[in-house]
């Protein structure tokens, strides 16, 4: 860690108590993403501070193509210009019409479904022999039944990967998991997690996500591609061949694309390594290195997630929770200054907003978050220079309000 660095210990505590209590994919109702919440309370103080403001949101960009849109790589991939919502394996089990109806009706085009969750459920009926082994089978939905009738009308389907927080794995196969200092599993906020380090585990997500793709996704998004972010002392990971953090996890995506190279293949990202140098916050993200392979990286941007007094792009956010159109401008101009030096292939950048009140940051520190904040985070991406994105609530309460109609 890198002098100028500081975790808020206390906001990281209490998001991740939230994160765990909102977890609730194995009950059978809509879930947690718990991705962002470990990373809150990181700060990064710079010499250069400016008033945080919330300017005039200007025009929106003209509509998105459907997924017969854009094509890209040469031709032999298409692309849309995503404008999502991320889905609990429950929710596309059981609501899937809805959904369906609020794409045909608002600007929404993409979602983003889970197909290993949080806790290592695999949602569908999943043949890959080590998800059998473990026991890790929890079908809730479909998988082809539900990604037809998206494509019926005309959505694109994305596969939600959880890597390596996964409870499942780490315990049915402790040989792939990371150890504790007496021989046990290592414990993270309640979890045990699976050793990046280790090859077969990311040979267990690739084959899920080629079995996801076969069963007609049009993408796979990887999450948790990353190490817990507690106490590496307090980790054990065997033989690491003297390999960075950074660099696993970097190996990770790219075998994933060697031996997946025509599908379109995304990773999700703590927003705070846009802003951090190198792999400041210890958990192998990288920022100019993590998407070397990948056609897309999206930064879970939560207003909420940056500790208090946060500085993004020389800018110093008092509360970020209470300015989301000024967070999300900042943090991808940001980034988009930093993916401008960085030479050969460059992935695009989707966001990942903010669309949950986040109570748990105390009274004053946080606001409501209606059709308003979610339209000004939104505004904010595009003023950026940026046109994707896909909004976040862990238990899909969506502000539908704030989707433009068709």
């Amino acid at each position: 860690m890198i002098k100028g660095v500081a975790k808020g210990i206390a906001v990281t505590v209490a998001i991740s108590l939230l994160s765990a209590s909102l977890s609730a994919c194995g009950q059978k109702v809509p879930g947690s993403k718990a991705e962002g919440n470990q990373g809150a309370g990181i700060q990064v103080n710079q010499v250069n501070e400016q008033k945080a403001g919330t300017p005039a949101p200007s025009a929106t960009p003209a509509g998105t193509p459907g997924i017969t849109g854009t094509v890209f790589k040469n031709g032999d991939k298409k692309r849309v210009k995503a404008k999502g919502l991320y889905l609990t394996a429950t929710s596309a089990g059981v609501r899937l019409k809805h959904y369906i109806d609020l794409a045909n009706t608002t600007e929404i085009n993409s979602y983003v479904i889970d197909y290993k969750d949080d806790d290592g459920y695999v949602c569908v009926d999943s043949k890959v022999p080590v998800a059998k082994e473990v026991k890790a089978i929890d079908v809730r939905y479909d998988a082809e039944k539900v990604v037809k009738q998206l494509h019926d009308n005309n959505i694109y389907a994305i596969a939600r990967i959880v890597c390596f927080k996964d409870p499942f794995l780490s315990k049915g196969r402790p040989d792939m998991a990371i150890k504790n200092k007496d021989g046990g599993l290592y414990i993270h906020n309640q979890k045990t997690w699976v050793n990046a380090y280790n090859k077969d585990a990311w040979q267990y997500n690739i084959d899920l996500a080629k079995e996801a793709l076969q069963k007609g996704f049009d993408e796979v998004q990887f999450d948790y591609v990353r190490f817990p972010d507690g106490k590496k002392n307090d980790m054990v990971f065997g033989d690491t061949g003297n390999k960075k953090m950074y660099e696993s996890i970097d190996d990770f995506l790219s075998e994933a694309r060697r031996q997946i190279p025509e599908a379109i293949l995304s990773a999700d990202v703590f927003a705070i390594i846009c802003e951090s140098p190198e792999d400041t916050e210890g958990i192998g993200q990288y920022f100019e290195k993590i998407g070397k392979d990948m056609d897309y990286i999206c930064p879970m941007s939560y207003p909420s997630h940056y500790a208090l007094g946060q500085i993004i792009n020389n800018v110093k956010f008092p509360k970020p929770d209470l300015d989301p159109y000024g967070v999300i401008k900042n943090t991808f101009l940001k980034a988009k200054a930093r993916l401008d030096k960085v030479d050969g292939h460059k992935p695009i950048l989707r966001a990942y907003l903010q669309d949950f009140n986040a109570t748990w940051i105390g009274q004053g520190n946080w606001q409501h978050y209606g059709d308003d904040q979610v339209r000004q985070q939104i505004q904010a991406l595009y003023d950026a220079g940026y046109e994707e994105w896909f909004l976040w609530d862990p238990m899909n309460n969506y502000r539908e309000g704030a989707l433009k109609k068709k």
